[in-house]
């Protein structure tokens, strides 16, 4: 047992912190945020904004980062990996893991999610609510995979991509990084870097740079 230090607030860190209450692995759980109007967040203490984190180091030894932006989920967490705390995996407990899943420090894995054998889950994912990872697949560094999404077998996501509410992905797919999949789309085709695509089956729409 230890102390748990959150950094993000809103929507998403709510249900970050819900999720980690229910471990049972965390005798006291904290929040950091930058807006300054908060003082506790679904009966969480908010310490500080973000950059006081060095401030709280000797009395919470994990942290998580609870941010939806994938570039800066992953640049937090190595900022704080750096400073010396530990950075877990959170997996509600109603998620059903195969014992042969590997999940990296720094990602969530939140109620209902099933994720088959074989399948290998980096850094500072965010794996939502009643989505699937099936057998054999590869999800990258800071992925977001949301809500109600379905990913088939022996499929690879790279690095900092987003799936959005509902998606499919056929089995045997490889999803570029820096790609958003739009709320609904059906993929049966690769997807190459840096593309937005949408619909049924999946087109792109349009291509941007790697930024955040």
């Amino acid at each position: 047992m230890g102390n748990l230090l959150i950094l993000g607030a809103g929507g998403h860190g709510k249900v970050v912190a819900e999720t980690a209450m229910l471990t049972g692995l965390w005798d006291e759980i904290a929040f950091l945020d930058n807006d300054s109007t908060l003082n506790r967040v679904i009966g969480i203490p908010v310490i500080g904004d973000f950059d006081t984190y060095h401030n709280h180091k000797e009395t919470y030894s994990s942290a998580i980062v609870a941010i939806g932006n994938n570039h800066n989920r992953l640049t937090w967490l190595t900022t704080l990996e750096q400073a010396g705390y530990k950075i877990p995996v959170i997996i509600h407990p109603s998620s059903i893991l195969s014992k042969f899943c590997e999940i990296e420090s720094g990602t969530v894995v939140l109620a209902g999610v099933v994720i088959n054998a074989n399948a290998r889950i980096a850094k500072g994912c965010i794996l939502n609510t009643s989505s699937t990872i099936d057998h054999d697949c590869v999800i990258g560094n800071g992925v977001h995979i949301s809500p109600g999404t379905n990913v088939s077998g022996t499929v690879t996501i790279n690095d900092f991509s987003w799936l959005g509410v509902g998606s499919k992905i056929v089995n045997n797919i490889t999803i570029g990084s820096n790609v958003i999949v739009a709320a609904g789309a059906v993929v049966i085709n690769d997807i190459p870097d840096s593309v937005m695509v949408a619909g049924v089956p999946a087109q792109t729409k349009k291509c941007f740079g790697d930024e955040s």
